[in-house]
């Protein structure tokens, strides 16, 4: 295996600049399909894919990934501009944000840790709020954690990808009919409490155009990194 693809840097930048190829390539590495040319996550648990280079041996090898598991979504510090059989599905731009304030031990948000069970109600909450992608065996990469109210699921909150001395917050949503309540706020203290307690640094992606999001993370301590560029890739139609 490459140096790159034994989970170091690629290029000798910063580690969130590559963030797909750094967690698949080290803590999460047991989710990683395909070769030190490209990787990504099963699809039942991401989309989330990417590419040692931008050369065509490594378009090549994610081709093929696309074509055993469907599209794929890239995470990448520079535009990409897909090579002859790729299509385009989405590209829009993304704001990495770390965290860098101080942890709220006196947090005690009202909650339930989630597990395999709870798995339809997650993905019915996410489809009607779009945080982002989250599939049947996304619960696999860390600890979610949601807050039940009157009944049902009105919140989550969870961990997504990982590398070495960070961890990302991910699918963070509010039923429409508890906003407004606190929930968001509540459960990620919660989860940047645990990531801090572990000596990782929390992050965040979040869309450019989510404004109200933006102003909720930078209450709790994060802070703009930069921006991203998010590529949805299928294979083009013969």
């Amino acid at each position: 295996m490459s140096e790159a693809a034994a989970g170091k840097d690629v290029g000798g930048t910063h580690p969130l600049d590559h963030v797909v190829w750094n967690a698949l390539t080290s803590k999460q590495s047991r989710f990683a399909l395909g070769d030190d040319r490209a990787v990504r996550f099963p699809a039942a648990i991401a989309p989330f894919a990417a590419v040692a280079d931008p050369g065509s041996a490594s378009f090549e090898a994610l081709h093929g990934l696309i074509g055993a598991q469907g599209p794929v979504a890239l995470v990448t510090a520079d535009k990409v501009v897909p090579p002859a059989g790729f299509s385009a599905i989405r590209q829009t731009t993304l704001l990495q944000m770390i965290w860098q304030g101080k942890p709220d031990p006196a947090n005690t948000w009202e909650h339930v840790r989630l597990a395999e069970g709870d798995v339809p109600e997650m993905i019915a909450l996410t489809s009607a709020t779009q945080p982002g992608p989250f599939g049947p065996r996304t619960i696999e990469l860390g600890d979610y954690l949601g807050a039940r109210r009157e009944g049902k699921l009105a919140a989550m909150a969870g961990e997504r990808m990982r590398l070495d001395g960070y961890t990302e917050i991910s699918a963070v949503c509010v039923d429409a009919a508890f906003r407004g309540q606190g929930h968001a706020g509540g459960l990620m203290k919660l989860l940047i409490a645990a990531i801090s307690a572990r000596g990782e640094t929390p992050f965040l992606h979040v869309l450019t155009s989510n404004h109200s999001a933006i102003k909720l993370y930078r209450t709790l301590g994060f802070v703009e990194r930069r921006e991203m560029h998010l590529t949805v890739l299928g294979k083009a139609k013969a």
